[in-house]
């Protein structure tokens, strides 16, 4: 089968059960299908003639070239692998493939890379520049920031808020995250504030088209279309270089949430749970302790500082 028609039916099949019984997001899903589409793109070159032919020393080969031509970094290459395990194991459950060539392959080893956080003073700067001098859009503006910095949100989960999800009397947002999993995720007062502002001064000239073309999500864009990934992250960035604090991605706003909120003493958990992290290790990597506060402990407790 050198089409390997037989292996596209079966991963077709695969797409199929996790989309209906794991639930995974559409995003999740896609990169799986890159993930499997180099896969099958070697496992040709290789001669392979359908799954059940597929050896430990084909995807070996695979995780290599991952690494080794094509410069993927480890955690990339994990999750590629990841995504083979679940295929295979996958099809020798459903008596696909007699064998599971995956098994038996291991983990390459993932550096933990500490993420880019901006500091207190810098989110200050990054939120403030969303100001009337910004552009008529600028409490938008201020309401993403704002909400993404209060509750640690993804771009995606950002862009998924529609206004009912917002409980002003409590100071709660309702978010839904990777799987559709919801969490309610407390807000301060400068979130609150932002967001009332932005939906009774500016959302209702945004709204101006009675098409339902909003789809009921509260950040919307100039033509009223709910905000995209790409544009918060233009967003963001645009409000970054005008506050001239570098190169800013929305991401680095989650990043400076959690590392906040370590660094004034919050528990672990509570972080975890804010994020909606399913596995508290991920969210380990923010107990990282800046150089500035190394340097005053030691001042601090040392006999000889």
């Amino acid at each position: 089968m050198a089409t390997l028609s037989n292996y596209d039916q079966q991963v077709r099949d695969f797409f199929g059960y996790l989309r209906v019984e794991a639930g995974l997001s559409l995003a999740t899903l896609d990169a799986y299908r890159l993930d499997l589409e180099q896969l099958r793109v070697d496992l040709i070159a290789e001669g392979v003639s359908c799954a059940n032919d597929v050896t430990p020393a084909h995807l070996a080969a695979h995780i290599r070239c991952l690494h080794r031509e094509r410069g993927l970094q480890a955690s990339s290459v994990a999750r590629h692998l990841s995504t083979i395990r679940m295929l295979f194991r996958f099809l020798q459950a459903s008596h696909r493939i007699e064998n599971d060539p995956a098994r038996l392959l291991e983990t390459p080893t993932r550096w933990k890379r500490l993420p880019d956080v901006l500091s207190p003073k810098k989110m200050k700067t990054l939120i403030e520049a969303a100001n009337p001098k910004s552009g008529r859009l600028w409490q938008r503006d201020r309401a993403l920031v704002e909400l993404m910095y209060a509750g640690g949100m993804r771009a995606s989960e950002v862009a998924g808020i529609s206004p009912n999800d917002l409980k002003e009397a409590l100071s709660v947002v309702l978010v839904t995250g990777k799987g559709d999993k919801q969490r309610l995720v407390p807000i301060g007062e400068p979130a609150v504030n932002a967001v009332v502002q932005y939906v009774e001064e500016l959302r209702p000239n945004l709204m101006r088209f009675d098409d339902g073309r909003d789809e009921g999500k509260l950040l919307l864009s100039n033509t009223g279309r709910p905000l995209e990934r790409v544009a918060i992250w233009q967003i963001v960035r645009r409000l970054a270089k005008q506050a001239d604090i570098g190169d800013v991605h929305p991401h680095m706003l989650r990043h400076s949430f959690a590392t906040h909120m370590l660094s004034g003493g919050a528990d672990l958990r509570v972080v975890q749970e804010l994020l909606g992290h399913s596995d508290i290790g991920t969210t380990q990597i923010y107990t990282h302790i800046d150089r500035s506060q190394l340097k005053a402990v030691v001042a601090k407790y040392h006999p000889r500082p």
